[in-house]
């Protein structure tokens, strides 16, 4: 597989059920995703609202017709920082099959890409503490730890 014939695209609903498939392959993924057929309906409800609105893209990355990897991109008006704009990177995955060449770092680049030409001042994104390959791997790509950020589940 050649990283380098890697094509970026919006995400089709045929593609929704590897998309689930490599958000639940991995230790964390396994979970908190259901990946049983079929799908449960909450991924199709999702995918319908992410595609319906043009501030959030999920894109898929490929090598012909094989998807290799996913992120979800939201662009988000803030009253802060004078009203500007930020994109915000969640479900960043990789194919267990196309771990390791590159892909990661290309599927990142797009995303920071996309967000200059969407007029964003900031490219933010979380990954869990557990994580710590992939807070390594965003660090080496620029990103920084600068806030600490919290949740409440509900």
């Amino acid at each position: 597989m050649e990283s380098n014939k890697i094509i970026f695209r919006q995400a089709l609903e045929k593609d929704l059920d590897f998309i689930v498939q490599m958000l639940a392959d991995d230790v964390l993924g396994s979970t908190r995703e259901r990946y049983e057929q079929p799908l449960p309906e909450s991924y199709l409800n999702a995918f319908k609202a992410i595609e319906s609105d043009p501030n959030h893209k999920l894109v898929v990355a490929c090598i012909g017709a094989e998807i290799v990897g996913v992120q979800q991109i939201t662009f988000t008006p803030y009253i802060t920082r004078q009203g500007g704009w930020r994109a915000t990177i969640e479900g960043v995955r990789i194919a267990r099959t196309a771990r390791g060449q590159g892909i990661g770092s290309r599927l990142i680049e797009y995303a920071v890409q996309r967000s200059k030409e969407h007029g964003c001042h900031i490219v933010q994104l979380t990954t869990d503490k557990k994580r710590d390959e992939a807070l390594h791997f965003y660090e080496q790509l620029g990103f920084t730890a600068s806030h600490e950020g919290l949740k409440l589940h509900l």
